[in-house]
């Protein structure tokens, strides 16, 4: 009988990090009559109840995974979502500060969320040219990523041959997607609220396993809440 060979699967390399990317839930509605509070220049708004639905339907879903630890930003809301999974796992959050969402510059406080309504021209521009500084005082997108990439291998570097759960946002997720992929910078911005990103940190690489997943999301579940 001749040898046969079956096509290869993947597995994490040993020495590498998995690491669950977790968009925190909806946040709270932008009024522009009363802008978010700051965190170090971030607006910080708390979670809306559908953000709070699709924090358990998280926790839900990676309930049996075996995780090792669980990681937040320093922005309310991704501690907010974090929460139902911590207490099924009964882990306390680690905060890094630097898993926050990029700096926008005078479009924080929910002003941002008004320009998109208003298909304004700045960020049009921003976006078109991938990068974040041409709106005023924003962070710019090569400090995004360096700062970004810091955090990911700080991560890494702590827990070898383990799986990890970060719950960040949504410009970050799309920012370590792109620098893995080596695509454009924006081109993995909008990951779902309370979707799930899965890479592999290795010494020498970063390998995108899965993008917005959002299977856990139950729309029928979700609708309660969005009153």
């Amino acid at each position: 009988m001749s040898t046969q060979y079956r096509q290869h699967r993947f597995a994490s390399p040993p020495g590498s990090t998995d690491i669950l990317l977790i968009r925190h839930g909806e946040s709270a509605p932008a009024d522009p009559s009363r802008p978010f509070d700051l965190v170090d220049g971030h607006g910080d708004p708390p979670l809306h109840s559908v953000g709070v639905a699709q924090a358990k339907q998280v926790a839900v879903r990676l309930q049996d995974e075996s995780i090792d630890a669980i990681y937040v930003s320093n922005l309310q809301r991704t501690r907010q979502t974090a929460e139902p999974l911590c207490r099924l796992l009964n882990l306390e959050a680690v905060e890094i500060a630097d898993l926050r969402e990029v700096n926008l510059g005078e479009y924080e406080g929910g002003v941002y969320r008004e320009k998109v309504a208003q298909n304004d021209p700045i960020l049009k521009l921003a976006i078109g040219e991938d990068r974040w500084e041409i709106i005023p005082g924003a962070e710019t997108t090569k400090g995004f990523e360096r700062r970004l990439t810091n955090s990911i291998k700080t991560i890494a570097q702590r827990h070898p041959d383990q799986l990890v759960a970060a719950f960040v946002h949504g410009a970050v997720i799309g920012q370590i997607v792109s620098t893995a992929t080596g695509a454009r910078p924006m081109a993995f911005l909008g990951a779902d609220n309370g979707s799930i990103t899965h890479v592999v940190v290795t010494k020498r690489r970063v390998h995108v396993r899965r993008f917005n997943d959002t299977s856990h999301l139950m729309t029928n579940y979700l609708s309660r809440y969005s009153e």
